[in-house]
């Protein structure tokens, strides 16, 4: 159907609604009778997919290979093993990898872009999902149109509809019937499409489409998308097994070689080799580094950020710097009016949030402000020219809206001003709505036959409009910036009010016809109103911690220079020393300017999202790694240009959430900070399952080329060796990626993204604990050969010592420099059980006939375990002597 033919009374009989849009039961029945409104259902989670994904990477397709190669053989108990190995890696990486499926999609339905309705007559926020034909829906600047919209009231309305035509400018929008017929989607003028974006103005419409059926719906018919992105971090841990992978197989075909030198059998060192490989190369590492992946952005949801791209996860953990929004981010974006000037006298309010309470006072006392008329004009205006609203529920004040203006009502209300009768007598005919680029809102207001236009907005811009004042003097706009700039200092946010009447039959008002600023159209200049938003309690501590930990704060906000300032002062940003950087100085400055400047500018203000573009591509300039806040239309670009972007959940346009990385479902910059330390901890978790799993692998070959070295018989067979894998790595590396973090996690400086997953440090560990444990196995071995033990008993103490050898070094993998003796035992409840439970199997293997027959082991004596712990031990006593050097050296 051709919707932009048909006028809106048309549409309302059509779709059966009217202007108030539906009632809640009628949308109900609507949602049954078309459905959800998305392009397409979200495909269900495939089991079998997971599972065979598991089997996706060269370091199992070796170890298939080793294990067809052992069937040919005629070897199938060690077959049987290499493939339990592998089917039992592939069980566990299934389930952890299902279950942050799950966590994922859970929380991508909590990011569901939201749709202003009309529903019972009421304005409502709804998921998009929700929406039906006929649901009457609200536009402004900012967001995704959620359906195809039949437009029915238009005020400045700008749609960019590039992702639907590909024309690049803004459309602009308007609701009168169009005759002309056949037309394309981009000349349909009277409709907004699903999927673009509102660049600017307001609007009411209709719903007359949606899902499948909108013209998006009707493309993604034929387009069929599968976009994976595979996170930077997992890239550099696949290539990091690979070389792992290749090291493992050239050290094994030497091991086979040397085995042949020295005369043993082609078959038994192939299978020697085979083992060697399996228990050497980390298989369990990608799935690793997934499960830690999605236990960080399990947490960071439960501190209200929700992670949409998984590389964030990690990049935050190397976050040097932090462009922060100031309003409802580092403050509560709760605006309380506390000062009002009418051109002449001050006035203070008192009380504060947004219960109607307190007096207005003048020189300290309380006046009666209907005796006042001018300060009654400026809190009159602050009313009307206004789009939100203040309520009670269940006996607390709240608001629909934006905060700043909710003040404006509050205060207006303190003053004995009712928002109810106030609209009935000034009723609003046309609005401009404010944009950040346009500097004002103006609304025109019919009043016993007359229209008068009320403006309010930034002073500087409100007085540019200015010719007089309502006293009747030539506006004195050095004076009333001075003020303006007394009242800033102070931490205030300061709007300017003016009004002026007009011609009676005039219906809509243009930006054109207010910004006349002649002797016949100028405005009167009313007043100020300055009201503070305070800084949040917990945003003041989490600035504290990122300086603990070398991140460096820095405040871009469009509020005026001295308010911002004074709030960067309460918040610890800056000393009060520290130069603020304005929009207008930056216009002035090159980039190169810039460039030198960011590295001491801490606070930004009056500044527009393009300069906080700027920003941030000079800091990436000084190699930092910036994380940035944003969320109107404009942000989009610095969200984009950020190693993280961060989108407002509350505040937050859809198009700031779509180029984001991260929600923050609080708008709270401490929850920036909670999530850079799950960043880090997610990292070092990861380094703690390589530091786990590398050395014990070197150990495996090692060991068995040291026995070789004294002519002794290799310490295990095959089938024992692949025990060792699946009993100690099968769990323990899993359980370390669950790590809930170490106390320095915060308080040291923020990691080189250049850095790789092994550290010089780690690696220099890794090569004194991969030769200790080696040593250790050989010497209990050969020990216990020369008490008379048989091979098979010394093979079981071999094999036990290096199973115990990994116990110890899963806990030394806890901590890169803190001792384990000042770790809690059951603060990774996962690894003490794993350890526990492996601990059971290898008695089970030990003693238990059927496994003695599998893996040919035999039981030992007390004094074999004596040998074994305390061999064993010696891991501990070496990476604790190793850590405190280290620490004394940091120091």
């Amino acid at each position: 159907m051709n919707w932009y033919q048909i006028s809106s009374k048309e549409i309302y009989q059509k779709l059966n609604t009217s202007e108030k849009g539906l009632t809640t039961e009628e949308a109900q029945k609507r949602l049954k009778q078309y459905g959800a409104n998305r392009l397409t259902e979200e495909e269900k989670i495939n089991r079998l997919k997971i599972f065979l994904h598991q089997f996706a990477s060269p370091l199992i397709y070796i170890l298939i290979i080793a294990g067809v190669v052992t069937i040919l053989l005629k070897e199938y108990i060690d077959a049987s093993v290499i493939f339990a190995a592998v089917i039992i890696n592939a069980i566990i990486g299934y389930f952890q990898e299902y279950k942050a499926e799950q966590s994922v999609r859970a929380l991508k339905r909590m990011l569901v872009p939201k749709a202003k309705v009309l529903r019972d007559g009421v304005e409502r926020d709804i998921t998009s999902e929700e929406l039906v034909p006929g649901d009457i829906v609200l536009l402004y600047s900012g967001i995704r149109v959620p359906a195809d919209i039949r437009l029915i009231h238009t005020v400045e309305l700008k749609i960019d509809e590039s992702i639907l035509t590909g024309e690049s400018l803004p459309v602009e929008k308007h609701h009168h019937v169009i005759k002309e017929e056949n037309l394309t989607h981009g000349d349909q003028k009277n409709m907004a499409f699903m999927g673009t974006i509102v660049v600017s103005g307001r609007a009411k419409g209709v719903v007359v489409e949606t899902g499948m059926n909108t013209v998006f719906g009707k493309i993604a018919k034929h387009i069929k998308e599968a976009e994976t992105v595979k996170a930077p971090l997992q890239d550099k841990i696949t290539k990091f097994a690979n070389a792992i992978g290749i090291l493992v197989l050239s050290a094994c075909l030497l091991l086979f070689i040397a085995g042949l030198i020295i005369g043993e059998s082609i078959k038994d060192m192939f299978m020697t080799a085979v083992a060697a490989a399996v228990a050497a190369i980390p298989e369990g590492l990608p799935v690793v580094v997934t499960v830690a992946l999605a236990v960080g952005v399990s947490r960071m949801a439960k501190h209200n950020a929700i992670v949409r791209k998984l590389h964030a996860v990690e990049t935050l953990g190397s976050t040097t710097v932090i462009g922060s929004d100031k309003t409802g981010t580092l403050t509560k974006n709760e605006m309380t009016v506390k000062v009002i000037y009418d051109g002449k006298d001050v006035y203070e309010v008192e009380g504060s949030g947004y219960e109607p309470k307190g007096n207005i006072l003048h020189n300290g006392l309380p006046v009666n402000p209907k005796e006042r008329h001018h300060l009654i004009d400026v809190l009159r205006i602050g009313l009307l020219c206004n789009e939100s609203s203040v309520y009670v529920e269940n006996g607390e004040y709240k608001i629909q809206g934006d905060p700043t203006e909710a003040a404006l009502i509050v205060s207006a209300m303190k003053a004995g001003l009712s928002p109810e009768e106030e609209k009935e007598r000034y009723r609003q005919i046309a609005i401009i709505p404010f944009e950040s680029e346009r500097g004002y809102m103006a609304t025109l207001h019919r009043h016993k036959g007359k229209r008068y236009i009320f403006v309010k907005g930034a002073p500087e811009k409100v007085l540019e409009m200015c010719i007089k004042d309502s006293f009747g003097n030539e506006i004195d706009r050095g004076k009333i910036l001075y003020m303006a700039n007394e009242f800033a200092k102070r931490g205030l946010r300061i709007l300017a009010f003016a009004y002026r009447g007009i011609k009676e039959e005039i219906e809509e008002i243009t930006c054109k016809e207010i910004e006349k600023c002649d002797t016949v159209s100028g405005l009167i200049f009313a007043g100020l109103q300055g009201m503070i938003d305070p800084p949040r309690p917990e945003a003041i501590e989490a600035i504290k911690g990122c300086k603990s930990a070398g991140i460096r704060v820095v405040m871009i906000t469009g509020d005026h220079a001295v308010t911002a300032k004074a709030i960067g002062e309460m918040l610890g940003i800056s000393d009060g020393k520290s130069k603020v950087l304005t929009g207008k100085e930056l216009e002035r400055m090159s980039d190169e300017e810039l460039f030198h400047k960011v590295k001491e500018v801490s606070i930004y203000a009056r500044v527009s999202p393009e300069h906080k573009l700027r920003i941030v591509k000079q800091l990436k300039r000084h190699g930092e790694i910036v994380a940035v806040t944003g969320d109107g239309v404009n942000d989009a670009p610095a969200l984009k240009a950020a190693h993280i972007g961060i989108a407002m959940g509350k505040s937050g346009t859809d198009v700031a959430k779509e180029a984001s990385d991260m929600v923050l479902t609080d708008d709270n910059f401490a929850s920036i900070f909670h999530a850079v330390r799950e960043g880090r901890i997610v990292f070092d978790n990861i380094r703690k399952v390589t530091f786990f799993l590398i050395p014990t692998g070197v150990a495996s070959i090692l060991s068995i080329i040291l026995a070789m070295l004294f002519s002794v018989p290799i310490p295990y067979v095959p089938a024992q060796i692949l025990w060792i894998n699946l009993v100690t790595n099968a769990l323990q590396d899993i359980a370390l990626a669950f790590e809930p973090g170490e106390k320095g996690v915060l308080t040291r400086p923020p990691r080189d993204p250049k850095e790789g997953i092994m550290s010089r440090l780690l690696i220099e560990r890794t090569i004194i604990v991969g030769a200790l444990i080696s040593a250790g196995i050989v010497f209990n071995f050969i020990n216990a050969l020369e008490s008379d033990a048989s091979l098979e008993r010394a093979r079981t103490v071999a094999v036990t010592t290096m199973v115990f050898f990994q116990f110890f070094q899963a806990w030394n993998s806890r901590s890169e420099y803190e001792s384990i003796f000042k770790i809690s035992l059951l603060s990774n409840p996962f690894l003490f059980l794993s350890l526990i439970a492996a601990t059971i199997a290898q008695l089970a293997f030990i003693y238990v006939p059927t496994l003695q027959w599998i893996f040919r082991t035999e039981p030992i004596s007390i004094k074999d375990w004596q040998n074994i712990l305390l061999v064993a031990l010696s891991v501990i006593i070496v990476v604790e002597i190793d850590k405190w050097l280290r620490r004394r050296w940091r120091k």
